[in-house]
């Protein structure tokens, strides 16, 4: 079970890092838009997130629920946010910026809350 979690919280990040890299790359450009990176970044990060919580739930370890909890609605948020403007032609600066923000707020709570497990 802990290969799995490994490949599973593997996935997680790289659906992250998609998403914030389809972010950052427009930082420059005048227009910005939902890209497929950050379409499908969000996609693989959330449901790789909510199978890794499945994994640890199922292995009987200890599950930090409220930490879980945010990450699934930061989470959440973003994907309808995304989802609601991939067709788009382009997104307004305030959405791009409100992405990005949620984005780097989601990374900083699984890196500074207490682990997932114990």
């Amino acid at each position: 079970m802990e290969t799995v979690r490994l490949v599973l919280l593997f996935v997680h990040i790289l659906g992250f890092a998609a998403l914030l890299g389809g972010l950052l790359v427009q930082a420059r450009l005048p227009e910005k838009v939902v890209n497929p990176a950050m379409r499908d970044g969000i996609g693989t990060a959330f449901v790789a997130g909510l199978l890794l919580v499945g994994v640890l739930e199922a292995d009987d370890d200890s599950v930090n629920h409220a930490k879980v909890g945010v990450k699934f609605a930061i989470g959440l948020v973003i994907l309808v946010l995304v989802m609601a403007n991939v067709r788009k032609e382009r997104i307004p600066q305030g959405l791009w910026m409100g992405l990005l923000l949620l984005t780097i707020a989601n990374i900083a709570v699984a890196v500074f809350w207490s682990p997932v497990h114990t």
